[in-house]
């Protein structure tokens, strides 16, 4: 069997050892005669993987008593909706755009302004510069005393990235779906993060929140049970059957990335990446990147080649290559590759060389 490089935005690339992980478990999960698909998720074998994914990755993130750690469903989408609804309580909450799915998260807020349980504020959008570049932060509009701050630190489709953790009053919402577990953070500086796991921690159908306990109980009336986090909170993320399978190889995958040597060690590797891929781009002028350099993501690198009408040959010739899903997202065109963390050194290495091939035999 072959395995090709693959650098679909999500769903995304899992690691080799986890799938042979799951692969070996597949009809029989440690003895018990049955798929981990197959048994009970109050089962006490299930709840020791639900406690066990959920530890350790509080030790990968080094998440305090102070958050609590859900795995619920819905995907990031959901939690467009779920963040004000838990959060909003008549007060403001202020936005920042910079990409397509920050747009989205806010667009879907405003539908809760209309309900009328609160305002939905524009601090600043990037829409002026097709969102290759983050607004200044003189020119953001905050709110005096917002009920909290939203934005995407990694946008998938633009390939913009905020590495600094925004200096606001509010607490902090972060949309760090293709972004989280790729480099350390301080899990103190936000309020709530949530992430769908299709892109750095395993198959959809699974979206991870992390969410400041200070900041439950505070749910609006028209919030429904299964997206109220305090709820969802007491009843250990089970209040209805949540996605066993995928909850159980996000586990794998957190045991995976602690004997890589935790966040830390990922980070280098992922720099190490990105570093890879932006120096093939910058050293062409065949190809381009168009963000901003301060503001390129590490997890998701979109460019263009200066033909675009090579662009269907470049996706056959990659694919024949061993390099899967590098065509762009229809909203920028061109190509993209998402090195996230299942990516190795070597296939982004692999990725380089056959777009310096391309470019001498077609440029």
């Amino acid at each position: 069997m072959t395995r090709f490089a693959n650098f679909c935005a999500g769903p995304a690339s899992m690691p080799t050892a986890v799938l042979e992980h799951a692969q070996a478990e597949m009809l029989d999960w440690q003895g018990i005669g049955a798929s981990v698909m197959e048994i009970s998720h109050r089962s006490a074998d299930y709840l020791e993987i639900a406690q066990k994914a959920e530890a350790n990755l509080r030790k990968l993130m080094n998440i305090s008593d102070d958050y609590a750690v859900l795995f619920l469903q819905g995907g990031a989408m959901t939690q467009f909706s779920a963040v004000p609804l838990n959060l909003l309580n008549g007060g403001t909450a202020d936005h920042l755009l910079t990409g397509a799915w920050s747009e989205k998260a806010y667009k879907e807020a405003k539908r809760y302004e209309a309900l009328g349980l609160g305002k939905i504020n524009l601090v600043a959008t990037g829409n002026g510069s097709n969102f290759s570049d983050v607004p200044a932060v003189d020119e953001w509009q905050l709110s005096e005393q917002a009920s909290y701050f939203h934005y995407c630190p990694n946008e998938t489709i633009h390939g913009v990235q905020i590495f600094d953790v925004p200096k606001v009053n509010a607490p902090i919402v972060a949309d760090m779906s293709s972004c989280i577990l790729s480099e350390p953070i301080d899990v103190n500086q936000f309020g709530v993060i949530y992430a769908g796991a299709q892109k750095n921690i395993g198959p959809a159908g699974l979206t991870l929140v992390i969410v400041r306990k200070d900041l439950l109980e505070q749910a609006s009336p028209w919030c429904p049970s299964i997206m109220n986090y305090q709820n969802q909170l007491n009843n250990n993320s089970m209040l209805n059957t949540p996605p066993t399978y995928a909850w159980y190889l996000a586990g794998l995958v957190f045991e995976w990335l602690l004997e890589q040597g935790g966040v830390s060690a990922i980070a280098k590797i992922n720099h190490a990446k990105a570093k890879v891929l932006y120096d093939a781009i910058d050293a062409s002028d065949f190809y381009t990147n168009k963000v901003n350099p301060k503001y390129r993501s590490i997890m998701n690198v979109p460019f263009q080649l200066a033909d675009d009408g090579l662009d269907k040959l470049f996706l056959e010739e990659s694919k024949q290559a061993g390099l899967l899903n590098l065509k762009g997202h229809r909203v920028v065109g061109g190509m993209r590759a998402s090195i996230y963390n299942a990516i190795t050194l070597e296939q982004v290495q692999a990725l380089a060389a056959f777009m310096a091939e391309f470019e001498r035999k077609h440029g």
